[in-house]
């Protein structure tokens, strides 16, 4: 099998290799030490598996799991962690295994064997239940990561959603309902169709039509108010602010 490894910490990766090449089945064809590292490797050199630690700076293990599942072919996971309150998370992402620090050469072979038994359909890691960091989208046939603290707004266009941030927009398929549960105190729903950013809002201002409108830090898209939500939006955006 084609393994990639995944840690923040360059002597754990190089003593999974090192276990690696001991067992003498399989070859690893990468490493990487963060989550956008990692999806970025799985994209350019297409794992059959990823050996990925779960606690790293920013975006976790778990999140990462979940971004690779939205590949057309999405690796196996196998879990590696030094703390094992978090196993319940791991199998509750449909992980292959799951291996506690310091690893066994005797475990980790009997987890690459659960793996080479299994149908590639069955492979797929499922959604984890944490909040992310990030949103993904297939831009172009590949995996796009969008910072979920850069999104000014997210607007729901027909059966996606477009997520505007400074560096652009793009379809993701979650649905608005989805995010605004998800996120409730990062996203404000001003309209049917569309959630704000609480913390880029700059102003709500009437046009002369009398619609109301969201005014955003970093872009200078207006996003409309619905009329039964001016309300509403006026006194959450004072409690999330005070909060």
């Amino acid at each position: 099998m084609r393994i990639l490894i995944v840690d923040d910490e360059p002597l754990a990766r190089e003593r999974l290799r090192r276990l690696v090449a001991e067992l003498g089945r399989d070859d690893v064809i990468g490493e990487a030490g963060d989550g956008p590292g990692a999806i970025e490797a799985v994209q350019n050199s297409n794992p059959d598996l990823v050996l990925l630690d779960i606690r790293m700076p920013g975006m976790d293990g778990l999140e990462v799991a979940r971004h690779l599942r939205t590949l057309a072919n999405p690796p196996a996971v196998v879990f590696a962690t030094a703390f094992g309150d978090h196993a319940l998370a791991a199998f509750e992402a449909n992980a292959v295994d799951y291996l506690l620090k310091p690893i066994r050469a005797e475990r980790l072979a009997a987890a690459l064997e659960r793996v080479r038994g299994l149908a590639a359909p069955h492979r797929e890691v499922l959604p984890a239940a944490s909040v992310r960091t990030h949103l993904s989208a297939v831009v172009k046939g590949r995996l796009q990561l969008v910072p979920v603290a850069e999104i000014r707004y997210l607007r729901a266009d027909q059966k996606y959603v477009e997520a505007v941030w400074p560096e652009g927009r793009v379809l993701v398929e979650d649905s608005l309902k989805s995010l605004e549960v998800e996120f409730p105190r990062r996203f404000l729903r001003v309209h049917r169709n569309a959630l704000v950013a609480v913390d880029y809002v700059a102003a709500l201002e009437r046009l002369d039509d009398g619609e109301m409108v969201v005014v955003l830090r970093g872009t200078s898209d207006r996003v409309a108010v619905s009329r039964r939500l001016i309300g509403e939006v006026r006194q959450r955006l004072r409690a999330l602010r005070g909060a």
